[in-house]
């Protein structure tokens, strides 16, 4: 199996401050503020108290993401232990739990005729520029995953968050998701998909991802900030329950700034996925009630983010990690450079 490795600039890049809703880099002290002390400042951090309250969580963040890994392990090594599931089944993917349409898509991509044009004659749905909109799993499924979810949530079994944005949710991996439903959902039915739409930004070659789920609740999270992802492609796919709003919103590519940028509304239904790049700048506007789950699964490549790491915008230099990790590998040809994770994690 190939070995994966994150990019050293997992420890300080993308470090993301809730409360002035901004991403930052810290590689020490007088760096940051210079980087970004009038931004702060700018932003209501105004007294030198704010100022170390803001450099103590960046510190705290830093601390995290080094003992990550570790952790990570540990965790899904107690809920293997200690977790009974709910639901069996939905650990493992069976074509049942699928939309007929995305079966006819997959098959589609089999054929020899497959072509762009005919892939999206069939997707029918382009909610945003390259951002496809269409069924991924049947109502049923959805139904039981979130009922296994909200189990798993309700166990004393220990949980890791999705990531610095997400502070509820799920890392499918620590709750056994992978091998058995991840991993085949990306290589048999998406990669097939992605190949033909996103062949430009390796979506001919994933071979890795990160999986979770995320929450939104009137009293927990309600939206998610401007971003863009630690992948080359997404899929972003509404679980339920009842909910209302919440729409997402696509602005451009992240090399785009801003203020140059006009944003797409998008309307997101229950058992469909969207498909987008990971660099198509994206958020989600507030839910006005209810609560709503999301799967979300980074997919990476290997062949892409080895010349240029997706996150820092740099030629990688490696650092040993396990599983997935961030989807680097030692590239025969010399692409990447290793030392021996880069994320939105």
């Amino acid at each position: 199996m190939e070995r994966f490795y994150t990019c050293s600039c997992f420890f300080t890049d993308n470090i993301f401050l809730e409360e002035y809703k901004l991403h930052v880099r810290f590689v020490s002290e007088n760096q940051f503020r210079k980087d970004y002390q009038n931004i702060l400042r700018s932003l209501g951090c105004e007294s030198e108290s704010q100022f170390r309250d803001v450099i103590g969580k960046i510190q705290a963040e830093i601390e995290r993401r080094q003992n990550h890994k570790l952790k990570s392990a540990e965790r899904a090594a107690v809920i293997k232990e200690i977790y009974t599931p709910l639901h069996q089944h939905v650990y493992h993917l069976q074509e049942s739990f699928l939309a007929p349409e995305l079966l006819e898509m997959v098959k589609y991509c089999a054929s020899r005729e497959a072509n762009v044009e005919g892939l999206l004659k069939l997707i029918q749905t382009e909610a945003a520029p390259r951002v496809f909109r269409f069924p991924v799993f049947r109502k049923e499924f959805c139904r039981d995953l979130l009922e296994e979810l909200e189990h798993f949530e309700q166990s004393d079994a220990p949980k890791g968050r999705p990531n610095t944005m997400n502070n509820y949710g799920i890392v499918l991996n620590e709750l056994g998701f992978d091998e058995g439903f991840i991993t085949p959902l990306r290589e048999v039915y998406l990669r097939p998909l992605t190949a033909l739409l996103y062949s430009d930004c390796g979506g001919n070659c994933l071979d890795s991802h990160k999986a979770f789920v995320v929450k939104y609740d009137m009293h927990e999270d309600l939206d998610l900030s401007y971003h863009y992802d630690n992948s080359e492609v997404t899929l972003n796919v509404s679980l339920g329950k009842d909910f209302t709003e919440g729409n997402l919103f696509f602005g451009d590519m992240r090399q785009v700034p801003l203020s140059e940028t006009e944003c797409v509304e998008v309307e997101h239904h229950v058992t469909e996925g969207l498909l987008h790049r990971g660099q198509h700048m994206h958020g989600a506007l507030s839910i006005s009630s209810g609560t709503r789950w999301n799967l979300i699964i980074w997919m990476r490549a290997s062949r892409q983010r080895n010349k240029l790491c997706p996150m820092c915008g740099k030629r990688p230099t490696l650092v040993e990690s396990d599983g997935f990790s961030d989807g680097f590998t030692m590239d025969p040809d010399g692409d990447a450079k290793a030392n021996v994770s880069c994320s939105l994690t």
